[in-house]
């Protein structure tokens, strides 16, 4: 009798529980929230570095899979000649190499900026220059094999997938023209609709060129990370390195918040040279750049956010 009286109560428990996690903020969500709060004036901490414990040539992109992170690289052998490899590298969270794959043909071996879609990782790889061609791949995370989904005739620098909107968004060399398909899912595979007639829009911000893009699960948001240097001309004076980041809407692609990260010296490339992540928990967010070449570090943030 007594089990009897205590299972409705237990239900009850069940149910009062599923209900509050049903309520509770998505921690992917939050980041929207969360990256609202970063301001000019922000203060950075950079909580903690991790040097990555093999050559990573010169890093473009990176995503996260649950504990892993995939890195995109280019190795350059001849640029002039158009000769080089294109690197996707598993490596845990404290910088060791679990697995790797090349990617790309040809004078197409330039990876660029690349994202996971819950399924899927997306890489473009293209020819190491302005106007070129580009192959699209997706990369199962699991078994690391790579499919070529479409050819595009211009350099894709960076890729992000919104699989509940059915739309893939890229960004031209230098991020100065959006790119957006139509996908579907066939047999457990994305395919892209009409490859070669996306849908073009000219970017509106000009203070840094995007290169790398990361997707808010559930949502139509993109975190789009980029650099520019500036230069004084006829002048010796050391370049001025600026990284930003922004929050944009893909359905639009209307800027709903962007903001500086913070300077280095001007000998260093900028925190947002490259590849970039960014995680939310109760703390706050996190974020993660390897902006260095060949002997590169996981710089991780954790910067004060500010209601």
């Amino acid at each position: 009798m007594q089990n009897k009286t205590r299972l409705p109560l237990l239900l009850v428990l069940v149910i009062g529980m599923a209900q509050v996690a049903i309520a509770s903020p998505n921690a992917d969500v939050a980041i929207i929230e969360q990256f609202r709060q970063l301001r000019k004036n922000t203060n950075w901490e950079e909580a903690d570095t991790r040097p990555v414990q093999f050559r990573t040539y010169h890093p473009q992109g990176m995503a996260a899979v649950a504990d892993r992170f995939f890195l995109s690289s280019v190795e350059v052998i001849n640029r002039a000649a158009e000769e080089g490899v294109g690197h996707l590298f598993e490596l845990d969270r404290d910088g060791a190499l679990l697995r790797h794959i090349t990617l790309g043909e040809d004078a197409l071996y330039h990876p660029g900026g690349i994202d996971y879609d819950g399924t899927h990782i997306w890489a473009p790889v293209a020819a190491y220059r302005p106007d070129s061609a580009t192959i699209m791949y997706t990369v199962d995370p699991d078994t690391m094999e790579s499919r070529e989904v479409f050819r595009f005739d211009d350099h894709l620098g960076a890729v992000t997938h919104l699989p509940n909107k059915n739309m893939l968004l890229a960004v031209s060399w230098g991020a100065r023209r959006f790119y957006r398909w139509n996908t579907t899912r066939e047999d457990g595979c994305w395919t892209v609709l009409e490859p070669s007639a996306p849908d073009m829009q000219y970017n509106v911000s000009h203070y840094v060129d995007y290169q790398d893009m990361q997707w808010i699960p559930g949502t139509s948001y993109v975190i789009c990370s980029g650099v520019q240097t500036y230069r004084i001309p006829d002048t010796r004076l050391p370049a001025f390195r600026l990284g930003g980041l922004e929050l944009i809407d893909a359905t639009d692609l209307r800027i709903h918040h962007q903001v500086p990260v913070p300077l280095r010296h001007p000998a260093a490339p900028a925190w947002t040279q490259n590849p970039f992540l960014v995680e939310s928990d109760a703390a706050g967010l996190r974020f993660f750049f390897i902006p260095e070449d060949d002997e590169s570090h996981i710089h991780i943030f954790e910067p004060t956010l500010q209601p």
